[in-house]
């Protein structure tokens, strides 16, 4: 089932958050119409991160900046750097690594982007550590993920069901020679059967955003329920997706020679209370305190980012210490099923 990966000495030595100072709260959407009101009382979300007129790859370098500062490593030692994003970032046909790399890192280190819409930073946490792994004297990786949605053609209210956009950047330094944590698996498997999920009844050609069609999962994934396939066969289709979801976890904790209940923190992606008790923490058998829904609701969901804007916050606060095991869980478009299982070994000085 799936991709596997294991590795023996893949460390976490820095990471880095961007958020911005203006959060939205609901209430205020509701009140403006932006939100409807049946949809707040529904899924207790509290409001989200909004980075105005502040370019993600502008976000992304400040997080990059953070990590890096916070790995104690320098520039210099970086072997690969890897960009995730589920929004546009710039001027179409611009890779927007190509930013951090003048501003940041330069151009000898390998750089490219991640198109794996929310599940971005599992996959480039797989890639990458597979990358240091693959020849002798490669040190270290920087992995970032940024998305402003604040734009004509997206509707950060009604993105999809169960959540809200939020803005945001994070990022994290993975190297070979020891780090705060320890990267004990990563494993992502995909429900092809699923792929139109986030498609739903739109056209492939020409691609929506050519022609201003405005972009909304809400839309699509009714569309995917209500016509595109027999309700039978979409049923199943997203029984299969939470059963991918339950396979890979234990495909994690199984590496990781732990078990649910010895997970001090769960952080899955920043949905409505009800959605991230159902499909993640009832699945695991742990209450909701040991979830990251408190943190998460207050930002919204913020594409790729999540579960390392999670992991940031829970060291700020003191909620992970010497030997707490934290999971990260997330889905993406295709629809791909990801989880990691990471070892705290360090309180960090800079926590």
């Amino acid at each position: 089932m799936g991709r596997v990966m294991q590795w023996a000495d893949t460390y976490i030595s820095g990471v880095g958050a961007f958020l911005p100072r203006t959060v939205v709260s609901v209430e205020k959407a509701v009140a403006k119409g932006w939100y409807p009101a049946e949809e707040a009382e529904l899924h207790n979300l509290a409001g989200a991160a909004v980075a105005g007129d502040v370019p993600a790859p502008e976000m992304a370098l400040h997080a990059a900046q953070s990590a890096l500062k916070r790995s104690g490593r320098a520039a210099a030692d970086l072997d690969l750097l890897l960009y995730a994003s589920t929004w546009h970032q710039g001027p179409d046909g611009w890779p927007p690594h190509s930013y951090l790399q003048r501003h940041l890192v330069g151009g000898d280190v390998l750089a490219t982007e991640i198109r794996q819409g929310c599940n971005g930073m599992f996959i480039a946490l797989e890639l990458a550590a597979g990358y240091l792994d693959g020849a002798p004297g490669r040190q270290a990786a920087l992995l970032v993920a940024s998305d402003n949605y604040g734009t004509p053609l997206m509707d950060r209210w009604r993105m999809g069901p169960g959540y809200i956009g939020g803005d945001a950047a994070s990022a994290l330094v993975l190297t070979r020679e020891g780090g705060f944590a320890r990267l004990t698996s990563v494993c992502t498997t995909t429900v092809a059967e699923a792929e139109e999920l986030h498609r739903g009844s739109e056209p492939l050609f020409p691609p929506g955003v050519t022609v201003g069609r405005r972009m909304s999962f809400a839309a699509r994934n009714e569309q995917f329920r209500q016509q595109v396939m027999p309700k039978g066969e979409a049923t199943a289709a997203l029984f299969n997706i939470q059963r991918a979801l339950m396979e890979v976890v234990e495909r994690a904790l199984d590496e990781s020679g732990i078990e649910a209940r010895d997970l001090t923190r769960v952080a899955f992606m920043n949905y409505s209370e009800e959605i991230v008790e159902q499909r993640c923490m009832a699945m695991l058998d742990l209450p909701m305190s040991r979830s990251t829904w408190d943190h998460g609701r207050t930002i919204g969901h913020c594409g790729a980012s999540d579960q390392v804007l999670s992991l940031d916050h829970l060291l700020m606060t003191g909620q992970l210490g010497p030997g707490d095991h934290m999971l990260m869980l997330g889905t993406g478009p295709g629809v791909t099923v990801s989880s990691a299982v990471i070892k705290i070994i360090d309180t960090p000085q800079w926590a």
